[in-house]
């Protein structure tokens, strides 16, 4: 709370600069430089999380000073083309890429005053959910350094958590934003599927990919959101004697690990003791909907987007040396497979058939909506609520493929990813809450899902949600 409170003065005195009657340029340049340097000190102190790919010592101060974020310094997801800063991907064979233009999310956070301070550590080429990335080192949850903080917007998450800056950019194609989110004690906030503009980021898929942002409270991801998306920030707070909040048992609740179900049975508690209705229902369909849809999309568009953003963009790279020097074994297992070439033709082949693809795209995505909004409709409810993750984070070593949950070697990947991966394919808008900790002090997130579009009602709804819990307390220096 102390560190949070300090960042809140520092922004104030920053605003007083801006607002100095008369008003003076060389006050408010001085302010910034001061919040510029300050944010760099804690980083190079917290150099052991891992947390950043490349920190601008040389960052300077944004002189909009009648901006919405004027004097805010955010972290950028190293995925995110942010103008003379390099573009790595979290990959080795994009280490020498600088883009020379901002992706037009960026340029929309710095026209309002944002300063750019680093570009986030990741899962190498943002397919992973641990941030265990063999080339920049493994990304390490400030509540206990031994874990993972998710992924694969793990450095964005953490600079976050360990209150180095107030807010971050990530972005999420299947979890990717609400998973760390969820796992470091933050909110973390994935529109509808065109809310923000999605180019100028590394893709995996460009049906699924979006970016968000990531903040200790609901009034910065408002006010974030409100400019990434170009439209006024969502000030209302839903009145919670209102809301109908959906319990889908089926799937959302399966397989829970024991203290999260337990931190989150005492959420779900305090949400109906405060007027909320909690209406029980089950979607026995959605799993099998959601397999035969999520890896055929993100595996088919996953290899010809990045090929396409490789040339595109002048990287110098192609798709099998991209291939051939990645360093993360989960990471270069996935790769091997996906630039096999055998027809030779100089393109990768990648795993999808284009058939299955299409029946994904023109089938099962279609039909996940439908469900959605049947269920939605049907049990008149405004949002679903479930725990983001079914387990807290786990140990950074040896979980690269399987992780013990409730006696079993599981998956990893598909392990964490079970919750959050549905609605990333609908389209439709999450946002992760902190909720508590477990008894052996790990955050545990509780997920609201909307309607693709809804993303007003939702932003509403998770203000008054998040009154309930408040913010979650500082990780252990």
């Amino acid at each position: 709370m102390k560190s949070t409170i300090m960042t809140i003065l520092s922004f104030s005195l920053i605003l007083s600069a801006c607002t100095a009657k008369p008003p003076t340029k060389h006050r408010f340049e001085q302010a910034i430089k001061d919040m510029i340097k300050l944010t760099l000190n804690k980083a190079e102190r917290q150099a052991d999380l891992h947390t950043f790919i490349t920190l601008d010592a040389k960052a300077k101060p944004s002189l909009v000073t009648g901006g919405k974020l004027s004097g805010m310094v955010l972290v950028v997801k190293d995925n995110i083309h942010v103008e003379g800063l390099p573009n790595t991907a979290g990959t080795p064979a994009l280490s020498g890429f600088i883009p020379t233009k901002d992706a037009p999310v960026i340029a929309r956070l710095k026209a309002e005053g944002a300063v750019i301070i680093g570009k986030a550590n990741m899962h190498e080429l943002a397919f992973g959910i641990t941030s265990h990335n063999a080339v920049f080192g493994a990304v390490e949850n400030p509540y206990d350094h031994t874990r993972f903080p998710g992924g694969s917007s793990g450095g964005s998450a953490v600079a976050v958590a360990a209150r180095i800056v107030p807010a971050a950019i990530g972005t999420d194609t299947g979890g990717s934003l609400r998973i760390p989110a969820a796992l470091t004690g933050i909110i973390g906030f994935r529109p509808s599927l065109g809310r923000y503009p999605a180019s100028g980021i590394t893709p995996i898929s460009h049906t699924r990919d979006v970016p968000g942002p990531m903040a200790l409270d609901m009034d910065t991801i408002t006010l974030l959101d409100s400019v990434m998306a170009d439209r006024p920030q969502v000030t209302r707070q839903a009145d919670l004697k209102t809301i109908r909040l959906g319990v889908a048992r089926t799937p959302f609740y399966q397989n829970l690990d024991p203290e999260t179900k337990k931190v989150m049975d005492t959420a779900l508690e305090k949400l109906q003791m405060a007027g909320v209705t909690l209406v029980e229902m089950d979607m026995p369909e959605l799993a099998a909907l959601n397999e035969k849809t999520s890896f055929p999309i993100a595996l088919y568009e996953g290899t010809y987007d990045l090929e396409k953003y490789l040339e595109s963009n002048h990287t110098g790279v192609t798709f099998f040396e991209l291939a051939r020097r990645i360093k993360s074994p989960d990471v270069k297992a996935l790769f091997d497979g996906l630039a096999a070439d055998k027809n030779k033709d100089g393109h990768p082949d990648g795993v999808i058939p284009k058939v299955v693809y299409e029946e994904a795209i023109k089938e099962g995505r279609p039909a996940m909506v439908e469900l959605y909004k049947h269920a939605f409709k049907t049990h008149k409810i405004d949002a679903l609520v479930f725990p983001t993750t079914i387990l807290p984070a786990g140990p950074i070593e040896g979980t690269e493929e399987t992780i013990s949950h409730n006696g079993k070697a599981v998956p990893t990947f598909a392990t964490y990813i079970q919750n959050t991966d549905p609605g990333s394919n609908a389209g439709m808008p999450g946002i992760s809450l902190p909720i508590g900790l477990t008894k052996d002090g790990l955050p545990v997130g509780l997920e609201l899902d909307a309607l693709p579009g809804d993303d007003k009602n939702l932003l509403a709804i998770a203000r008054a949600v998040v009154s309930l819990f408040g913010q979650l307390p500082p990780p252990p220096l």
